[in-house]
C-alpha cells in the first residue's frame, strides 16, 4: 500500500479538503467580510476537491482488486 504512487496522491487530496473545510469553518467562525465574500467560493473548492478525493479512493480500490 505505502509502495503506491496513487496512495500518496489521495492522502494529499484528502489533506487538500481538510484544509480547505478548516478555512471555511474558520472563516465562518470570525463571521467578517472575508467569509461573506468567500464563503460560496471556499464552498466550491471544498465538494470539487471531495469529488476528486472520492474518485482517486474508487480507482485505488478499481486497481487494486484487479478490476474485479
Amino acid at each position: 500500500m505505502f509502495a503506491d504512487p496513487l496512495f500518496y496522491i489521495i492522502i494529499l487530496a484528502c489533506v487538500a479538503v481538510l484544509g480547505v473545510l478548516l478555512l471555511g469553518v474558520g472563516s465562518f467562525a470570525k463571521s467578517g467580510e472575508f467569509h461573506k465574500r468567500n464563503a460560496n467560493k471556499i464552498m466550491r473548492w471544498r465538494v470539487g476537491l471531495q469529488f476528486v478525493a472520492v474518485v482517486l479512493i474508487m480507482l485505488y480500490i478499481y486497481l487494486r482488486d484487479g478490476g474485479v
